[in-house]
């Protein structure tokens, strides 16, 4: 059986950039494809930071509701932006090879962080280490897709704006004048590009499976299982990256609390072939740590 798989994505550069990534891939491969885009609940709401929104996937619910209703067949998504749990009827089908998981600096020109500086960011991760590290310095928040997000930093006398340097990276506009947190823990996925499908479609689920990287899906699970075991999402500051080398995962998890004061952080290094519930066996020692506590104190600040 052959059929045009159509292909959902949100409507800015970024997502229409991966997307078409894609369909070039499957079209290589010999599918048919077409592109239809749609904006997002988080596109649209540009006035509150991600974490006040009170949506689970505030990027991939429209394209979840799409795929389910028939209007697309398959989504793609940044997967850091996409719920630990999925939709019942939805399943994971292929992990692109990863990019860049760094975050970084973008700075309007020469910037001496030992002073006082103003930064911006709409991510609580970004925002917890940020602090972390510089507790004199002014976070502000900052919402939009990546091409708003810099007309805002130039737009505005802030010192800089915490970007992930993938996105920067795939679309071509990656600034000369940034700095490379290499400090920062990524959010859990970043840098990963994800297939989304109907489970009941087992045409769709061959063809994107044949854009899977081994790899790059190992340490996302990884690190998402932690996310998920922590019960965390864009309400908590949750870093997390899952590194592979020959045979071995190195994994680095850490919870902040929302000032950046505390961190509970672990690291530990095993086999490729033993990475089967790693994550959530690291989210467990997190928790014992004292992060049940602080997941609380978190959980009823955002409900405040």
């Amino acid at each position: 059986m052959n059929k045009v798989i159509r292909i959902g994505t949100r409507d800015s550069q970024l997502a229409l950039w991966q997307a078409h990534t894609v369909k070039s891939n499957l079209e290589s491969l010999g599918y048919e494809t077409e592109l239809i885009p749609v904006k997002s609940t988080g596109d649209l709401i540009l006035n509150k930071p991600l974490y006040e929104l009170g949506i689970t996937g505030v990027f991939t619910k429209t394209l979840d509701l799409a795929m389910l209703n028939g209007t697309i067949d398959i989504a793609v998504h940044s997967m850091k932006d996409v719920p630990t749990i999925l939709p019942a009827g939805i399943i994971q089908t292929a992990v692109l090879e990863r990019a860049s998981v760094n975050d970084i600096l973008v700075t309007r020109g020469d910037v001496n962080l030992e002073k006082p500086c103003v930064i911006a960011t709409g991510s609580l991760r970004r925002k917890a280490q940020w602090l972390h590290r510089y507790p004199g310095h002014t976070i502000v928040d900052l919402r939009g897709n990546v091409n708003s997000r810099l007309q805002k930093l130039n737009d505005n006398n802030w010192q800089g704006a915490i970007f992930a340097k993938a996105g920067l990276d795939r679309i071509e506009i990656l600034p000369k004048e940034h700095i490379d947190l290499d400090w920062m823990i990524p959010a859990p996925a970043q840098g990963a590009m994800v297939i989304v499908s109907l489970a009941q479609d087992s045409y769709l689920k061959e063809a994107t499976s044949k854009l899977n990287d081994i790899l790059s899906e190992i340490s996302t699970h990884i690190e998402r299982e932690f996310l998920n075991t922590l019960e965390g999402g864009c309400t908590a500051p949750i870093g997390a990256i899952a590194k592979i080398h020959d045979d071995l995962i190195h994994f680095k998890g850490v919870l902040f609390s929302l000032d950046g004061v505390r961190k509970i952080e672990i690291e530990k290094t095993i086999l490729l072939n033993d990475y089967l519930y790693f994550g959530k066996n690291c989210a467990d020692e997190i928790l014992k740590n004292g992060g049940s506590e602080l997941m609380l104190e978190i959980k009823n600040k955002a409900s405040l």
